[in-house]
């Protein structure tokens, strides 16, 4: 099973820049978008052998999350336990053997000044994963806008106490870590430098891969002996974002 998430940032135009091509190569069985910026019926994409959903912001051309997947789950639901859907943040869908969860989680922004929402959030959405987890494993994916630790980004001093990067946002997912889930992706290549998956517009930050990892495919730890590999697609280019895939035997 081959499972896809991307940071679209704004997916109508990602459409312009050679999406529906690498969708199609890739093959997808669940293939996750974050920052659609749109509302559902503003992108003309509907592939073959896909259910569709989308769960957009209030706030037009703003967040938004999109599921496309081969097989029609069980359930969809919205939000955080009917939470938290103003900004069309997660979308889970559960299936035979496991929730999927797709996730954008906010920036905490310039001067952290939407700290408290972040924190607020992270506790809600752990508490949610972990509550889905004593059902069913759970695979929780997206841009989760941090980077995890040192390694994670190629700057590390100068981006201390930075959104994306403070002590408030690792401390949060290491605690999601430590209620029973693993960060695929280090799980498998612990010691792996220069594996990025966002990287500024500015200062040819790309083209130099001066980036960070904030894209994760998170899942339950008793998940990860059905873990083949944990990708970073960093050539698949147009968002400011790579996607990112999980491969489950």
């Amino acid at each position: 099973m081959k499972l896809i998430s991307w940071n679209v940032n704004g997916f109508r135009a990602c459409l312009t820049k050679g999406f529906a091509d690498f969708f199609a190569k890739t093959d997808a069985d669940i293939f996750c978008l974050q920052e659609t910026k749109m509302q559902p019926d503003q992108a003309d994409f509907a592939p073959d052998g896909y259910f569709r959903y989308f769960h957009s912001a209030v706030k037009k051309g703003y967040s938004g999350t999109a599921v496309f997947s081969k097989t029609e789950p069980l359930s969809v639901t919205y939000g955080i336990n009917g939470e938290h859907t103003d900004e069309g943040r997660v979308i889970t869908c559960e299936y035979d053997d496991f929730f999927f969860v797709c996730c954008y989680v906010p920036n905490a922004q310039e001067g952290l000044k939407r700290i408290d929402y972040r924190m607020e959030f992270e506790d809600a959405i752990r508490g949610y994963l972990s509550e889905l987890d004593t059902k069913k494993p759970v695979i929780y994916c997206g841009d989760l806008n941090v980077a995890h630790n040192e390694i994670d980004l190629k700057n590390p001093k100068s981006n201390v106490g930075h959104a994306g990067f403070s002590d408030q946002e690792r401390g949060k997912f290491t605690e999601l870590l430590d209620a029973g889930f693993a960060d695929s992706f280090r799980r498998l290549y612990p010691d792996k430098t220069d594996a990025y998956s966002w990287w500024s517009y500015r200062f040819k930050a790309r083209e130099k891969n001066i980036g960070w990892r904030i894209d994760y495919f998170v899942v339950s730890d008793r998940l990860m002996d059905r873990v083949q590999d944990s990708v970073i697609y960093s050539d698949v280019l147009g968002s400011d974002h790579c996607p990112i895939g999980l491969l489950l035997k």
